[in-house]
């Protein structure tokens, strides 16, 4: 007598064969002005970090890099290279989308700041474009707590889906028992900042 199979994937659910992260403006001299700018900080390092274990593709932007400076040194040399633009919206930076479409990518985890402008505008875009977007709301954030709210409810009623740092690190890692599951464990507990 032959096992039973597993059930199918649901393709609700991210996998780190389908899904990319996109981490929206998440520069110095807007980061501190930021509710919560510690935990969104170190949210966003755990899931850099789970995405190079389980070989996630990453992309960054910055917004106006001469006016609200670099990348956060602790994330900037996480990458390759990171388009600047003046747009809102990520979308202006059409060499991140090309680089996803071509690796077979249409699911995007979206991380950054602010909740309201440039994350929501890129969200926006993106699903227009036809990609599937998730927003870790903990690793998202704006100066003001309603501003980040209302954008989180707005993509949310657009089709956007909320999750959340740990929820996608587990989706992407799928089961435990692999080489990459005790990585994944942890970052998961580590202890949040203070």
């Amino acid at each position: 007598m032959s096992s039973p199979e597993p059930l199918p994937r649901s393709p609700e659910l991210m996998s780190r064969g389908d899904s990319a992260l996109l981490m929206v403006d998440v520069q110095e001299k807007l980061i501190g002005h930021i509710d919560g700018h510690k935990r969104i900080l170190w949210n966003i390092r755990r899931l850099l970090d789970g995405a190079e274990a389980l070989g996630v593709p990453t992309a960054a932007t910055e917004q106006y890099p001469q006016g609200l400076g670099g990348t956060v040194a602790e994330l900037a040399g996480r990458f390759e290279s990171i388009p600047s633009k003046v747009a809102f919206s990520c979308g202006a930076c059409p060499e991140i989308f090309e680089r996803f479409s071509q690796a077979g990518i249409f699911k995007l985890l979206v991380v950054g700041i602010e909740a309201h402008v440039c994350v929501a505008q890129t969200v926006f875009d993106a699903m227009t474009a036809g990609y599937r977007v998730y927003i870790a709301v903990d690793a998202v954030g704006s100066r003001y707590p309603l501003d980040a709210q209302t954008a989180l409810a707005r993509m949310e009623a657009s089709g956007a889906v909320l999750t959340t740092t740990e929820a996608a690190l587990f989706e992407w890692c799928q089961a435990a028992g692999t080489p990459e599951f005790k990585r994944i464990s942890q970052l998961v507990r580590e202890t949040p900042p203070g």
